[in-house]
C-alpha cells in the first residue's frame, strides 16, 4: 500500500528533493503512535505470511497476529522473528525506490545483532561485515542489525554516512583536503581525540553510539578495507597513475533507517557493490573531491572552452578507468548499462508478481549517457512501501551529550594496537561470525546411518559454525530461504525413492521447483523419475556475477549456501538417486552449491568417503564465511573420528520403578512411528523339506489395528527381536551386567551454574527407557551390524591389552584395512568380542552407543478384500556364512525372529506405502509381472485384489479373452519340486481368470540347462511382450534383487530393438517415457550377503573408483 503522506501535490513536485518528507523518519518528531504501528505491524505480518502462502490458512499466522497486537498494546512495539527480520530486511531493499540493483534483493545475508549492548559489539559486528562483505573482491551484500529503537535517547546508531569513508581537513586559507562530503564528522572525530595524517584518502575511524551511552571512536583494521589504485587501461595514459587516486571496494551505508511493520532500526550498516559512475561522481562533483579539472589538466584537455566537451571527456575516462580498476584488481562492479537493463529485467518482473515497482526516476537514471539506457525512456511511479529504508538526519544535529565539555578522549582501540595483533582481531571477529551463522544439517534415513553421520557432521561444524541435526520430516520447509547454510546427508530408499522420514520434503521442494518452472516441466509423483526426465538446471559452485545480476529473477534459496552427501549400495541401478535429487532440486532453486554431492557406498569406502566429504566442505563452508584463516582444521579434522562418549559421564543404575514399559509404544515413540500390535495367526513353510532352505508365509492378525490400512504393493515394516542366544552370550561379556530381570537406567553426568559455582548431577538419559539390559539388547539395539570404527576406537580405551589396542585404533581410521575387515567378516558385536577377548566392556558404553535396531521391510502379499483383518508377508529364512562360505553361520534378524515367533507375542508393524507399485486405477489396463523367488510377494496381492473384484462382479471372467484383463505372471524358482512357491495358488487364480498367463524359470532343474525368468521373456514371449507394453500401453512390474532387476531391463530393451526396430537409444528412451507414464514399475531388494561374489563384484568396481576420485 502507499504511504498516506504523498510527497507531491497538484501544484508542485518535490522528486528532486534530495530527502523527500515521506522518505524520512526524523526521531525529534517523537514515537510514532500506537495505531500506526499496529496498522504497519498487521500488514507486515500478513505480507510475511503471504509469502510462504500461509495467509488466512493457518493457525500460525492468526496465532503470531494476536501476539504482536497484544505486545503493542502493552508495550508500544514487538519483537520481530529472526524468519520475519530477514523477510523484511529483503522486502525493503526490493522496496527501495532510489536502489539500481534490486534485482539482487532476495540474496540479501542478513547479520541478526539485536542483541548487542555495548559499542565494542557494535563493532566486533561491523568486523564480521565488512570482512564477509568484502569477500576477497567478490563483493557480497549483507546488512547488519543492530537494536530497534525504542528511545531515542537510548538508539543504538552508526554516526558515519558509510562503513568506510575518507575524511576531510579543513586549512588555514579555507581549503580542505580530503573527501568534503565527510567534513562535519572528521571534525568531530578530530574534538574526540582522533588525529588523522591530513592526507586525500585517510580513512576516518568509525563512530559508534549504544544504549544511550555518548558515542566512542573505533579505527578499523587495515586489512579489513579493501582499497583500489585507479588505472587507465589504454597505453599513454600514464596521467591518472600520477594522480595516486583510489577507492574503497565496499559500499555499506549506515545512516539509513529501515522500517519493518512499525519497528524502527536506526543502525543497519548495508552494503551492495558499486556502480562506476557512482565512483566517479564522488571523484568529479564539485561538492565532492571536484578533481574534474585536474583530470583534464592531466589529460591535456582544452579546458578554455565548454564546446570542446572537456568535461564529458574527462568524465567518461575517469569512468572507464575505474570499471578497468576494479575489474583488474577481481573487485565486484558493474557498469551503469549493465545496471539499468538488469533493473528493468527486475521491473518488468515486479509489474508482473505485484503489479507495481516504485521507482525515482531522477535517481535511477545515470549521471553518464542517461538517454542511452532503457530507464530514461520508462516512466516509473515513485512511492513509498513498508518495509521501507528510509533517510534519518544526522545524530550530532539533536544529540545531548553526557560529557558536556566534550573532553578529548584516548581511542578505545588504538589503530596501531590492531595493527599489531591483528591476528586476535581477527579470533574475535571469528567468535562473532560463529556465535551467528547457523548451521542446519537435515537428514534422512531407514537405518540411522544418515543420522549418525548429520551427528559427526555437526561435530566438525562446531568447530566455527552453530551447526544443528534436523530430520527432514521435522523440518519446516518455510525456513529453508531464511537460512544461511544447509547440509544434507540421506540414504536412498529401495529403488531411488526417498527414505520415509524423507518425503515431505522431498515433495515440498518437488512442488516450489515445479511451481517455479511450470511450463518447463513433466510433473511426476516419483522423485527419481522427476529427476530422470525433467532437464534439471545445476548451479555452479559459485554464480557469476555477470549471470546473478543480468538474470531477471533470483531463485527462491538464492542466499542459501548448500551441500549434499549420499549413502547407498552400488548394488543398486540408482546409486545415491535421492540424494542426486536433493542436491538438484536445491541447484534449481538457484542456491549456491559449496562443492558438488558427495557419495558413500556401503560396499566400499563409506566411512573414508564421507569423512573426505566432510572435511572438505567444512573447508569450503569456512573460506565462503571468511572463516578459514581462524579456525584450526587439524583439530576440526580429527574430530570425526574422536567419539565425545567419556566413560565417567554415563553410568547404569537400577531403576526405582522395577516395571518395563510397553514395547510397542516404545518403540513408536524412540523411532516416530504409529506402530500397531499384530499376532501371528499362521506361519507356513512354502519350499519342500528336500530344498534345505526356508521361504515362509506369515499371516498376521490386523484387528483394532487402525494404522495397517493398505493396498497391494504396499510394504509391511516390522520391528524385530535379536537372536536370544546372541543376546545371551552378549550379557556375559559385560562385566557390569545386571540380571536378566532388573529394570536400569541409563544416566548422564549433567552440569549448571548455581550461586555457589557450577553443580554436577546425574539425568536420565532419554535414548533408552527404563527396561532390563536383556531387553534393551533384545528389541532396542541393533548387536548384529559390524561396529563403527567410531565404536572400535571406544573398545581400544577399554581396558584392552597393547596388542589388540593397535589392531582396534588401525581399524578405527575407517580406511582401507576396517572396510576389508568388515566386508570379510561382516561381524556381528559378540563375534569383535571374540576377536578382542581382552575388552572390558561396560553396559554404558553399548547403551549410549550402539545404532538402534531399524525396522525391515517385507511387500505385503494379500489383499485386504480376500483377507480383511489380515497382513501376510512371503519371508525367505536367511541363513548364510562369512567369507565367502567358510566364516561363521549368520542369521538373518527378522526373518528368524518371524520364523520363532509364536502366537502369543506383539509383534511391532506399520505401512510404508509403495504409491509407484501399486495396480493401475483402470482394470483393463494388461500387466506383466516378473517375480523370481519372493519377488511374487507382491504379486500375489495384486491376483488376490482381481479375483476379489472378479467375484464382486466389477469384473466379468470373459474380459480375460479380450483387451483388458490381461495379467501375465512370470516366476523363477531353482527346482519345480522343491520351491515353486503358491503355484497351487497361481493355478486357481487362473481358473477364476485373475491370472491370465503363467510362465515359469527353473535355475536348478535336473539335467536341463539353468534359465531365469529373462531368458523365458526373450525366448518364449518376446511378441506377447511388446505387444503389451508397445502396443496395448500395458505396465510393466519387476520385484526382486537387483542382479535380476537389470538383466530383465536390458532384455525388455533388447525386445524393443529387435521387435520395434528401434536402436538402442530409442529403446532406452521408450523405457524412460513408461517410467514417466508410470507404466515401468520397479520393487528392488539390494544383494545379500548370501550373494558373496555379486557383492565382491559390485565392491571392486567401487573400490577402482573411490580410488580414482581420492587421487583428484
Amino acid at each position: 500500500k502507499n504511504s498516506e503522506k504523498d510527497h507531491c501535490a497538484p501544484k508542485k513536485c518535490n522528486g528532486s528533493l534530495m530527502q523527500p518528507s515521506n522518505m524520512v523518519c526524523d526521531p525529534r518528531d517523537g514515537k510514532p503512535s500506537v495505531e500506526s504501528v499496529r496498522k504497519l505491524a498487521k500488514d507486515f505480518i500478513d505480507q510475511y505470511f503471504a509469502s510462504m502462502k500461509r495467509r488466512n490458512d493457518s493457525e500460525a499466522h492468526g496465532a503470531r497476529l494476536d501476539e504482536v497486537m497484544n505486545s503493542i498494546d502493552s508495550t508500544g512495539t514487538y519483537e520481530l522473528t529472526k524468519n520475519e527480520l530477514i523477510f523484511g530486511a529483503k522486502t525493503a531493499w526490493r522496496n527501495a525506490p532510489r536502489c539500481i540493483g534490486r534485482i539482487q534483493w532476495n540474496k540479501l545475508h542478513v547479520f541478526d545483532c539485536r542483541k548487542v549492548t555495548s559499542t565494542y559489539e557494535m563493532f566486533e559486528a561491523i568486523c564480521s561485515h565488512l570482512k564477509y562483505a568484502t569477500n576477497k573482491g567478490n563483493i557480497r551484500s549483507c546488512i547488519t542489525f543492530f537494536p530497534p529503537r525504542n528511545d531515542v535517547k537510548t538508539e543504538f546508531r552508526v554516526w558515519n554516512s558509510q562503513l568506510i569513508r575518507y575524511a576531510c581537513y579543513r586549512q588555514e586559507d579555507g581549503s580542505l583536503v580530503g573527501d568534503p562530503a565527510n567534513l562535519e564528522l572528521t571534525e568531530l572525530c578530530e574534538r574526540l581525540g582522533w588525529k588523522g595524517k591530513g592526507g586525500r584518502f585517510d580513512l576516518l575511524p568509525l563512530l559508534l553510539q549504544a544504549n544511550g551511552e555518548d558515542p566512542e571512536l573505533y579505527e578499523l583494521p587495515s586489512n579489513l578495507v579493501l582499497e583500489v589504485k585507479l588505472r587507465h587501461p589504454d597505453a599513454g595514459q600514464e596521467w591518472l597513475e600520477k594522480m595516486n587516486l583510489k577507492w574503497y571496494a565496499v559500499p555499506a551505508v549506515s545512516n539509513i533507517m529501515l522500517n519493518i511493520g512499525g519497528v524502527e532500526f536506526p543502525g543497519v550498516p548495508f552494503n551492495g557493490w558499486f556502480m562506476g559512475t557512482e565512483i566517479g561522481r564522488d571523484l568529479l562533483d564539485t561538492a565532492r573531491y571536484n578533481l574534474i579539472l585536474p583530470v583534464a589538466e592531466a589529460m591535456g584537455l582544452n579546458t578554455k572552452k565548454t564546446a570542446s566537451l572537456w568535461k564529458d571527456k574527462a568524465i567518461l575516462e575517469l569512468n572507464i578507468a575505474v570499471l578497468h580498476s576494479f575489474q583488474d584488481d577481481n573487485v565486484t562492479i558493474m557498469d551503469h548499462h549493465v545496471a539499468t537493463e538488469s533493473f528493468m529485467k527486475h521491473f518488468s518482473n515486479e509489474m508482473k508478481l505485484r503489479g507495481g515497482c516504485p521507482g525515482d526516476w531522477v535517481w535511477l537514471v545515470p549521471p553518464v549517457s542517461g538517454s542511452a539506457t532503457p530507464i530514461f525512456h520508462q516512466e516509473i511511479l515513485n512511492y513509498t512501501l513498508n518495509p521501507a529504508c528510509l533517510y534519518q538526519p544526522d545524530p550530532w544535529h539533536y544529540y545531548k551529550w553526557k560529557d558536556s565539555v566534550m573532553k578529548k578522549r584516548k581511542n578505545k582501540l588504538h589503530f596501531k594496537e590492531l595493527a599489531r595483533s591483528v591476528l586476535m582481531t581477527s579470533r574475535m571477529m571469528t567468535k562473532a561470525m560463529a556465535n551467528r551463522i547457523k548451521a542446519t544439517i537435515l537428514y534422512a534415513s531407514e537405518t540411522g546411518k544418515s543420522y549418525a553421520y548429520s551427528k559427526s557432521l555437526q561435530e566438525i561444524f562446531n568447530h566455527a559454525f552453530d551447526a544443528k541435526v534436523v530430520p527432514m520430516d521435522q523440518y519446516d520447509i518455510c525456513n529453508l530461504e531464511y537460512e544461511a547454510l544447509v547440509l544434507i546427508v540421506t540414504s536412498t530408499f529401495g529403488n531411488g525413492d526417498p527414505p520415509e522420514n524423507g518425503e515431505y520434503l522431498a515433495q515440498a521442494l518437488q512442488k516450489i521447483v515445479r511451481d517455479s518452472k511450470e511450463d518447463q516441466y513433466v510433473h511426476h509423483t516419483n522423485i527419481l523419475i522427476f529427476i530422470t526426465n525433467n532437464s534439471v538446471k545445476v548451479s555452479t559452485k559459485q554464480n557469476s556475477f555477470s549471470n546473478d545480476i543480468q538474470s531477471s529473477t533470483q531463485g527462491v534459496l538464492a542466499n542459501v549456501k548448500f551441500a549434499v552427501f549420499g549413502l547407498g549400495s552400488r548394488a543398486y541401478p540408482h546409486f545415491c538417486a535421492f540424494a542426486h535429487a536433493m542436491d538438484t532440486f536445491l541447484g534449481e532453486l538457484e542456491g549456491e552449491r559449496l562443492m558438488e554431492i558427495g557419495e558413500g557406498d556401503e560396499l566400499c569406502g563409506q566411512e573414508e568417503s564421507f569423512r573426505r566429504w566432510a572435511q572438505e566442505v567444512f573447508t569450503s563452508a569456512c573460506d565462503t564465511f571468511c572463516l578459514r584463516e581462524q579456525v584450526n582444521l587439524e583439530d576440526a579434522n580429527a574430530s570425526l573420528s574422536t567419539s565425545k562418549f567419556e566413560r565417567t559421564d554415563f553410568r547404569v543404575v537400577v531403576h526405582d520403578k522395577q516395571v518395563q514399559p510397553n514395547v510397542i509404544k516404545t518403540l513408536g515413540t524412540m523411532h516416530r512411528k504409529k506402530l500397531s500390535s499384530c499376532r501371528l495367526i499362521r506361519r507356513k513353510n512354502l519350499q519342500s523339506e528336500e530344498s534345505g532352505r526356508s521361504t515362509i508365509l506369515i499371516q498376521l492378525e490386523t484387528k483394532n489395528c487402525e494404522n495397517l490400512n493398505f493396498c497391494p504393493g504396499d510394504h509391511l515394516g516390522i520391528y524385530p527381536r535379536n537372536d536370544p542366544d546372541l543376546v545371551k552370550e552378549l550379557l556375559s561379556k559385560i562385566r557390569d551386567a545386571t540380571d536378566e530381570n532388573t529394570v536400569v537406567v541409563l544416566e548422564a553426568k549433567r552440569e549448571k551454574r548455581s550461586i555457589i559455582g557450577n553443580l554436577k548431577y546425574w539425568e536420565e538419559d532419554t535414548r533408552l527407557p527404563p527396561c532390563t539390559l536383556n531387553m534393551a539388547f533384545s528389541r532396542y539395539l541393533d548387536i548384529t551390524t559390524p561396529p563403527t570404527p567410531q565404536l572400535l576406537k571406544l573398545f581400544s580405551e577399554c581396558d584392552v591389552n597393547q596388542e589388540e589396542s593397535k589392531r582396534l585404533e588401525v581399524l578405527s581410521q575407517g580406511q582401507s584395512e576396517y572396510e576389508d575387515w568388515k566386508f570379510l567378516n561382516n561381524p556381528n558385536l559378540i563375534e569383535v568380542l571374540n576377536q578382542f577377548p581382552s575388552i572390558q566392556l561396560e553396559a554404558a558404553l553399548l547403551l549410549k552407543q550402539l545404532p538402534l535396531l531399524q525396522a525391515r521391510y517385507y511387500s505385503i502379499s494379500s489383499s485386504p478384500e480376500i483377507f480383511p483383518g489380515e497382513i501376510h508377508c512371503t519371508v525367505s529364512v536367511v541363513t548364510y556364512h562369512t567369507r565367502g562360505g567358510t566364516g561363521p553361520l549368520h542369521h538373518g534378524v527378522c526373518s528368524s525372529y518371524l520364523n520363532s515367533i509364536t502366537d502369543d507375542e506383539e509383534v511391532a508393524c506399520f505401512v510404508r506405502t509403495a504409491p509407484t507399485f501399486h495396480l493401475p486405477l483402470k482394470d483393463n489396463i494388461p500387466c506383466i509381472l516378473v517375480g523370481p523367488g519372493t519377488g511374487i510377494a507382491p504379486f500375489r496381492s495384486f491376483w488376490q485384489q482381481r479375483l476379489a473384484e472378479i467375484r464382486k462382479g466389477v469384473n466379468s471372467i470373459h474380459l480375460v479373452a479380450h483387451n483388458g484383463c490381461t495379467m501375465a505372471l512370470l516366476f523363477g524358482c531353482r527346482n519345480p519340486n522343491h520351491d515353486h512357491l503358491y503355484k497351487q495358488e497361481v493355478a486357481a487364480a487362473m481358473k477364476e481368470g485373475a491370472i491370465s498367463h503363467a510362465y515359469t524359470a527353473f535355475s536348478r532343474e535336473k539335467g536341463k540347462p539353468k534359465r531365469y525368468v529373462q531368458n523365458v521373456i526373450m525366448s518364449e514371449i518376446p511378441d506377447f511382450v511388446y505387444d503389451i507394453v508397445h502396443e496395448k500401453k500395458g505396465h510393466f512390474y519387476v520385484c526382486g534383487d537387483v542382479t535380476m532387476a537389470t538383466e530383465v531391463n536390458k532384455t525388455l530393451l533388447k525386445i524393443l530393438c529387435i521387435k520395434g526396430e528401434m536402436t538402442k537409444e530409442k529403446a532406452q528412451e521408450f523405457i524412460n517415457s513408461m517410467k514417466t507414464e508410470e507404466r515401468y514399475h520397479e520393487d528392488i531388494f539390494g544383494v545379500t550377503l548370501r550373494t558373496y561374489e555379486v557383492n565382491r563384484s559390485v565392491r571392486l568396481k567401487g573400490k577402482e573408483k573411490s580410488e580414482s576420485l581420492s587421487h583428484k
